[in-house]
């Protein structure tokens, strides 16, 4: 599975990592540190005609320069802009993040746990839903 990464805490880059390599899900992070650095790499792909695809983005709505919620619009706006599914995974609990997530067209929200040990959960939960059971769409064409 390839995962787009999109988180600017190295100590939460790592805890993610490691989480999936619990999962027992064969995992290649695409990490960048902010919403700029994720527009462009969805881009580059698109431009190039990257044979590897995305499986899924991880996005965190505190980056610097472009925000989370900057990423979610700007692919839901762009018609030419082709994205894998998006999971904010952030701080946040508030209700209007959430709601400004879902009208974004965030595929899920989820909340990051305060300690390791619920880490190797999510990463668990996401690779058990996301990976076995949903259908998610074909890759563009």
């Amino acid at each position: 599975m390839h995962i787009l990464l999109v988180e600017d805490n190295p100590g939460d880059v790592r805890l993610i990592e490691e989480a999936f390599r619990e999962a027992d899900v064969e995992t290649t992070f695409h990490t960048v540190h902010d919403g700029d650095a994720a527009l462009e790499l969805l881009r580059e792909r698109q431009r190039s005609g990257s044979t590897t695809e995305l499986d899924l983005a991880l996005l965190d709505l505190n980056l610097p320069r472009i925000s989370g919620f900057e990423v979610l619009a700007e692919i839901k706006n762009d018609d030419e802009l082709t994205a894998p599914p998006v999971l904010v995974l952030t701080s946040s609990k508030a209700e209007e993040d959430i709601a400004r997530s879902y009208r974004l067209c965030a595929n899920a929200y989820l909340t990051k746990p305060s300690n390791p040990d619920e880490f190797t959960k999510l990463g668990k939960a996401v690779e058990a839903f996301w990976f076995e059971e949903a259908t998610l769409p074909p890759a563009p064409a």
